[in-house]
């Protein structure tokens, strides 16, 4: 398929793959690679390429006469007209992607060819097939988080916005004991056909009944809770288990906590961003963690115990003699749990000398005496009040 998309590969499976296994490769995928679950502008549109890409191969690959006319024609597929952008036919190449849900998942290929040659593919006049169960939409929710959180997990619950089925019509749209009737426009098939008379001939146009919906039934009384939508937006409180060792920007994805699917579809997913704020003291890298401590310059000298901040606590550390500015130490597993469960990370800290802003008379003189004992030549005279 060296000419055409090979959808096997997008997807990462194979080509003797079942169904099941080509539908969890493209729920993982598109997981992955969905738009919402990315951070920056241009990681989106890259998402957004690559989503849509998916999707186009999972339009083909699910639908078993699609997926045979796919392996059959092989690297012609597209010129074949079956492909995600293909042209048909003399008239100029018609871009399927503009069709659907603007993402490829609902593409219908016998209705977009219908909408030319009056038809589906493989004889002219056939029904139109009606849009079946529909999964939610997934949704996103950013939550602010402290670096300790973040290290340690834990639990927060939050409010979430989202479509959940109308408990009055269960989905229906219809007033409880009302009828649903077949639309007297389309007669049931949902589509509607117009023809046209061009130069080059006639033309049938084949487009959604706009009396139904595509639903080839029409609510004679709504349902007075969702008003024919089926569904109704509530606000759900929801428990969310931060792990820890999260990092900022990863996303907590809950299962069936997005919008209600349509139809009797599943739901959607809910995302969990976490926005990690910074720490006073500590820099995190991974899940290494580190921190600059000041110490004295005779402690540098001549060496010392000082006091290490950890995560949980402070720890006491014996630098060893003449320790120089800049120098680092590590103290193991004192940095961030492992989010998979496999130890911790180290703490580095780097010791700096702490040079004193103020000296009194007698330290002055000692750490002359101290200079001169190197050779060292050092400012003897203490500043005036008007030199200071």
């Amino acid at each position: 398929m060296a000419d055409s998309k090979d959808y096997y590969e997008i997807l990462g499976v194979s080509k003797n793959a079942t169904d099941e296994e080509i539908k969890k490769a493209y729920r993982s995928m598109a997981k992955k690679y969905h738009p919402d679950a990315q951070q920056g502008e241009q990681a989106k549109k890259d998402a957004e390429v690559k989503f849509k890409e998916i999707n186009e191969a999972y339009s083909v690959l699910s639908d078993q006469n699609k997926r045979a006319q796919y392996d059959r024609f092989g690297s012609n597929f597209e010129q074949a007209g079956f492909g995600g952008n293909a042209g048909y036919g003399g008239f100029g190449g018609f871009d399927f992607s503009g069709f659907g849900n603007g993402m490829g998942v609902d593409i219908d290929l016998d209705d977009i060819l219908g909408s030319v040659f009056g038809g589906g593919f493989g004889g002219f006049g056939q029904k139109s097939k009606k849009t079946g169960p529909t999964r939610g939409a997934d949704l996103r929710y950013n939550m602010n988080i402290s670096f300790e959180e973040a290290a340690f997990g834990t639990k927060r619950e939050i409010n979430v916005s989202k479509n959940e089925v109308c408990d009055v019509c269960h989905g229906s749209g219809a007033k409880p004991g009302s009828k649903v009737v077949t639309c007297d426009k389309c007669h049931g098939s949902g589509k509607v056909q117009t023809t046209q008379n061009t130069i080059m001939g006639t033309f049938a146009t084949v487009k959604t009944c706009d009396k139904c919906g595509g639903e080839g039934k029409v609510i004679t009384e709504p349902c007075e809770k969702c008003n024919k939508r089926g569904t109704v937006r509530k606000t759900k409180k929801i428990t969310v288990n931060i792990p820890a060792g999260i990092d900022n920007g990863q996303a907590i994805s809950i299962h069936g906590e997005g919008d209600c699917g349509k139809k009797g579809g599943p739901a959607g997913d809910l995302f969990v961003v976490v926005n990690v704020a910074p720490h006073k003291i500590f820099t995190r890298n991974g899940f290494d963690i580190s921190e600059t401590i000041k110490v004295p310059f005779a402690k540098l000298t001549l060496g010392g115990t000082i006091k290490v901040p950890t995560l949980e606590d402070e720890v006491e550390y014996n630098i060893p003699e003449g320790t120089q500015t800049g120098t680092k130490f590590r103290l193991k597993e004192k940095g961030i749990q492992n989010i998979h469960g496999r130890g911790r990370g180290n703490l580095e800290f780097t010791v700096v000398v702490d040079i004193p802003r103020k000296l009194n008379d007698e330290q002055r003189e000692l750490l002359t005496k101290f200079a001169a004992s190197f050779g060292d030549e050092v400012n003897t005279k203490k500043k005036g009040f008007f030199g200071r």
